[in-house]
């Protein structure tokens, strides 16, 4: 695990010739990482449980400007924190959490609607209801998906 220059916790991927990084909060800050470090900006693939990283241009991350998509059918949905959907759920998820914690009404609503997940967060979405809470690293094993990250490649020197 390495850090960049914004303090992102990068995870780090040794292969044959190259090295990957993964784990950037946007698609700009990969861009930036790769100009930084001579590298390539590249679309990783990680498929069906699986942590060891491909190249891929499946989910066309470099060509939309996107850092992070999910696959794993048609019944699920995976929302990232910087989707749009994201907010709406983590609203609703924030006041089912105060309604079990029976916290009074003023406190629920002046409470600061953020999910508690120290990393960044995914919202799990299964027949367009909420199933759970995990984190993009999690997100690799889950459902036999297929995660998607915006990587940069760096050649071996």
């Amino acid at each position: 695990m390495e850090t960049n220059a914004h303090d992102q916790k990068l995870n780090k991927y040794e292969l044959e010739d190259q090295t990957f990084f993964t784990g950037f909060s946007t698609f700009d800050d990969a861009v930036r990482y790769a100009q930084e470090h001579n590298g390539e900006v590249v679309e990783v693939a990680f498929k069906d449980g699986n942590d060891n990283p491909q190249l891929s241009t499946e989910a066309g991350l470099v060509e939309k400007k996107m850092h992070y998509h999910v696959e794993a059918g048609s019944e699920y949905k995976f929302i990232h924190s910087s989707d749009e959907g994201f907010r709406k759920y983590a609203d609703e998820l924030q006041k089912i959490k105060a309604k079990q914690q029976q916290s009074p009404p003023d406190e629920r609503y002046l409470a600061n609607f953020e999910i508690e997940n120290a990393e960044d967060p995914i919202i799990v979405i299964k027949n367009d209801q909420f199933e759970s809470v995990t984190s993009r690293e999690r997100s690799k094993y889950l459902k036999h998906a297929n995660v998607y990250e915006i990587g940069v490649s760096v050649a071996k020197s």
